[in-house]
């Protein structure tokens, strides 16, 4: 028997995977050229014969990468704010977009690397000796890691990041093209071979997300209260940092830098189905992907014949967020 209140979770839930069935189909129907619903059944059922069924087979593939760089992305937000018990907490914010991103270029550009795989596992190293930094550099001083310290030393870093970025790839013609275009942050270039080379370290993340729900909802009730509960403070938050570094570094890699969307996500969901990590994880996860999905749509749809990028199109809509939730929260309390 349920609860009230676990009935209109459930009513969410309905809610939200109905959303993200409706945005699935639109992204494979709808962009510079619309197509069909006949030509994207028979396009999904392996078609390929017209032009319209062509463009809705490119399109499966960047809907599939979407959808999962969505889910990575509000997961990872949902964790960094559970782990550092700050609203404004986001991938972007605290710099380990940027981190995974500098990580990157380097290897390019000092390195030479080239393959899918490398990307993947430079952009995770980066973005893990990104988060220890910021993490390392917001606890300096009286109080510890406050929220406004860590947002401050992950805007800083992301800074810095940013100028050490272009300050690598001006005096390379040759890579500068692509990079810049990568920096963005999108999904328009995806393929199976993409997805299928990421799927293993976002799957990883993923169930490492949610085996950590519990763990969060300790850490949410403050160290001490944790501990006396049992559980291993620093164990827990080592365990649920792995799974956003994991997240953020594969979905930067293949992606971008995409912002935003592990800052807005959380917070909506926790309108919805409260601050158990038990819910709010799973819902972050599918939220995220609603999110990327119905920003790529839009950047299709506002610039035809041409596109914008879902990394521009998520920056539109997380800047005026995040002025609010800041404006929202007192600076002392931050």
């Amino acid at each position: 028997m349920t609860t009230g209140a676990e009935g209109m979770r459930l009513l969410w839930l309905a809610t939200v995977v109905a959303g993200l069935t409706l945005l699935l189909g639109l992204s494979v129907a709808v962009g510079t050229r619309s197509v069909g619903w006949s030509d994207v059944v028979a396009a999904l059922g392996g078609a390929s014969g017209t032009i319209d069924q062509a463009a809705v087979a490119v399109r499966i593939p960047r809907t599939l990468l979407a959808g999962a760089a969505g889910v990575a992305l509000g997961l990872a937000g949902a964790i960094m704010q559970g782990v550092t018990r700050n609203p404004l907490a986001d991938p972007g914010i605290l710099g380990v977009n940027l981190g995974a991103s500098l990580a990157v270029v380097v290897g390019v550009a000092w390195f030479g690397i080239t393959s899918s795989q490398a990307f993947i596992w430079v952009a995770i190293l980066g973005a893990g000796v990104t988060a220890v930094f910021v993490y390392s550099i917001g606890s300096l001083g009286r109080g510890g890691a406050t929220p406004l310290k860590l947002a401050l030393a992950g805007v800083a870093t992301s800074i810095a990041f940013a100028s050490l970025v272009v300050a690598i790839i001006l005096p390379r013609a040759d890579i500068a093209g692509g990079i810049q275009s990568w920096r963005i942050g999108g999904v328009g270039g995806a393929t199976f071979g993409a997805i299928g080379e990421v799927t293993p370290f976002l799957v990883g993340g993923v169930l490492l997300a949610l085996l950590s729900a519990r763990r969060l909802n300790s850490l949410a009730l403050g160290d001490e209260m944790a501990t006396g509960l049992g559980e291993r403070v620093a164990l827990a938050r080592a365990t649920a940092a792995l799974s956003a570094i994991l997240l953020c570094g594969a979905t930067t890699a293949v992606c971008g830098p995409i912002g935003f969307v592990g800052l807005v996500v959380p917070h909506l969901c926790r309108l919805l189905v409260g601050v158990d990590h038990r819910w709010l994880l799973p819902f972050s996860a599918l939220a995220g992907a609603c999110l990327l999905l119905a920003a790529d749509v839009m950047g299709r749809i506002i610039a035809r014949p041409n596109e914008l990028e879902v990394g521009v199109v998520t920056a539109f809509i997380g800047a005026p967020f995040f002025i609010w939730i800041v404006r929202r929260q007192r600076v002392r309390e931050l």
